[in-house]
């Protein structure tokens, strides 16, 4: 049992949780100095990663369905069921239990918190459900800025708090743009594949490559903009630490700009690009150059959430 929990939950790509953590940790400590209730917060993140993993196993169901995509995708897409490790069938039974457990913790919370918990948890159930119909049609983007956004940010404030805030949208924006490059450097990098396969993503519906690479700058752009407007609005001035990673999106850019030139361009790396998961087994395998911009993207990420929530701290 405990084997199988494992297997799914690294099938889940449970190593991509910490960034919903991260956004979860802004708002419930946002939530927490608005006088918001701690262990119901808790609850609630469980929900949200149930919910985040069971995305992650749907997108691989349809791809997987996809032949025409998986000839042309990266190595490392749905290897488990490429293996004969888990069968199309136990991976719609996973997606299932994680649902089930998750509208369980969304019933729980809909009787201590009220009534827009239903709403707030039918509207995430169906961004999981038809995520990939909002990635087939190049709105994948979309659903991630809801989700990570409006959806999870107003959602914690509410279940703590038992009220909206249009200034808590404004931080979940923010947060959900930056979140979002996470997700759309993988998509560039499938670019290939998915543009062969005829998958209309926002990459592929740009055309060409560096237009694609113009986007990402376009997001981190404005979501410290978002930002940047949220510390003005509430006078928490500390936020503006968060512009010390910029060096590192620009070197990330870079990276990214050699990698839609060659797949194979794999950049020389420094401590500031730590920590890379596994990278002993996979720095020299022909999948490094994808995973070490995949594994950079997030830790960006990881070190923008982490300078946001100290400034919510001690601001």
């Amino acid at each position: 049992m405990v084997k199988s929990i494992i297997f799914w939950l690294n099938c889940a790509r449970v190593y991509s949780l910490p960034i919903t953590v991260l956004n979860w940790l802004v708002i419930f400590l946002y939530s927490i100095k608005s006088g918001g209730n701690a262990l119901l917060g808790v609850i609630a993140l469980f929900g949200i990663g149930l919910v985040h993993m069971a995305t992650n196993l749907l997108d691989d169901y349809f791809d997987y369905k996809d032949e025409k995509y998986m000839r042309s995708s990266q190595n490392c897409k749905c290897a488990y069921l490429k293996s004969g490790e888990a069968t199309v069938k136990d991976l719609k039974n996973a997606i299932i239990i994680f649902l089930s457990v998750a509208a369980l913790i969304g019933c729980f919370l809909f009787f201590k918190s009220g009534v827009y918990v239903a709403l707030l948890a039918l509207i995430g159930l169906l961004i999981a459900i038809t995520y990939q119909k909002f990635s087939i049609n190049g709105l994948g983007e979309i659903a991630i800025i809801i989700a990570y956004g409006p959806l999870l940010y107003e959602g914690v404030y509410y279940v703590m708090t038992g009220k909206f805030s249009w200034v808590v949208c404004l931080l979940s924006l923010s947060c959900a743009f930056i979140t979002n490059t996470i997700l759309y450097v993988h998509m560039l990098m499938d670019f290939d594949g998915d543009f062969a396969a005829e998958k209309k993503t926002l990459c592929t519906t740009l055309k060409t490559k560096n237009n694609a690479l113009k986007a990402l700058g376009g997001f981190y752009f404005i979501g410290f903009i978002l930002l940047l407007t949220f510390a003005f609005v509430i006078k928490d001035f500390w936020l503006l630490l968060t512009l010390l990673i910029l060096p590192e999106i620009f070197d990330l850019y870079n990276s990214m700009k050699k990698f839609n030139q060659d797949k194979q361009s794999m950049p020389k790396i420094y401590p500031w690009h730590y920590p890379l998961d596994n990278w002993k087994t996979i720095e020299n395998t022909k999948d490094a150059p994808f995973y070490f911009r995949f594994f950079y993207s997030r830790n960006i990420v990881t070190l923008f959430m982490l300078l946001v929530c100290i400034s919510i701290l001690i601001g």
